[in-house]
């Protein structure tokens, strides 16, 4: 059985839609029907059912789908395989990560050591990042929070103290810790639903029984510090940040609870092949916790 048509039907199946896989494959759309069309005829079972323009992936096509995946990602291996065997090591690493900003100074020295080992980032919440590691768009991930999957393999680099920071002028800031509950009116700066510094706000608030007043809700937490600065409202920012000096200067207040840390690992696929460029990374990763922002 020729590989493209089931690249092609791969994609298809995780669209469920023709244009769309023909747009990631950068090939006609008649050319794919045509190619799907041929490939159902060869197994001899519809993979879709189809009603006007609309597929949908059938239980024949779920049950082959589970075997192609398997079958073309251990080509994919087998191939990065004979190339870090040939000793062909100017390879790609990519990575997923909540915030971008914890890579800069490691990412900044990894490029230093290793000028040929491209890097690819990408920004994503842990429920994302778990789907990319089973699609294997990524090699590795560094959350901040559990990334669920089978055959996930996990290493804690950093576990910090999670901080309440509060505008220099805000009557907190004279105060040197304060229970949760003492939130209970003031406007939150967070994140988006997803990442890690909202679910630790979610958490600790719920815990107290109370619900955040959010007012702004980002995707990074740098940006964060310099509005609180600004005096738009207090939020959650790990100590990390405390101690790097680079953000605008805001008032540092612990809270009574226990929960409030973070814990930042990096997670990878134990069953796939690692090609040598992620090995190391990985490594480099590990070896160098001290490297990672906030």
């Amino acid at each position: 059985m020729d590989l493209l048509p089931l690249r092609y039907f791969q994609v298809v199946a995780r669209h469920e839609h023709i244009s769309r896989a023909a747009e990631e494959l950068r090939v006609a759309q008649p050319s794919i029907s045509r190619t799907i069309a041929r490939l159902e005829t060869e197994l001899g079972v519809p993979l879709f059912d189809r009603q006007g323009r609309q597929i949908r992936l059938n239980r024949f096509g779920a049950a082959f789908l589970r075997r192609v995946n398997r079958a073309l990602a251990e080509l994919d291996d087998a191939r990065q395989e004979l190339t870090d065997a040939a000793g062909l090591e100017h390879g790609t690493v990519a990575v997923a990560s909540e915030t971008l900003l914890t890579l800069t100074k490691l990412l900044a020295d990894f490029r230093n050591e290793h000028p040929g080992i491209g890097i690819q980032l990408y920004q994503a919440t842990a429920e994302r990042m778990a789907q990319q590691l089973a699609a294997r768009q990524v090699d590795l991930c560094l959350a901040s929070q559990p990334v669920a999957g089978p055959a996930l393999h996990t290493v804690e680099l950093v576990r910090e103290e999670v901080m309440l920071a509060v505008p220099p002028a805000h009557p907190l800031a004279a105060r040197r810790r304060i229970p949760v509950d003492a939130l209970a009116d003031e406007p939150i700066i967070t994140t988006r639903p997803g990442y890690w510094q909202r679910a630790l706000t979610d958490r600790l608030f719920a815990a107290a029984g109370l619900t955040p007043n959010v007012v702004v809700e980002g995707d990074e937490l740098g940006p964060l510090q310099f509005l609180i600065h600004a005096g738009l409202g207090v939020g959650l920012i790990p100590a990390m940040s405390r101690r790097a000096g680079t953000y605008p200067a805001v008032g540092w207040v612990h809270l009574n609870s226990p929960d409030s840390h973070r814990v930042l690992s990096i997670v990878w696929r134990e069953d796939a092949y690692l090609s040598a460029a992620a090995q190391r990374f990985r490594d480099f990763v590990i070896h160098r916790p001290a490297d990672l922002g906030a």
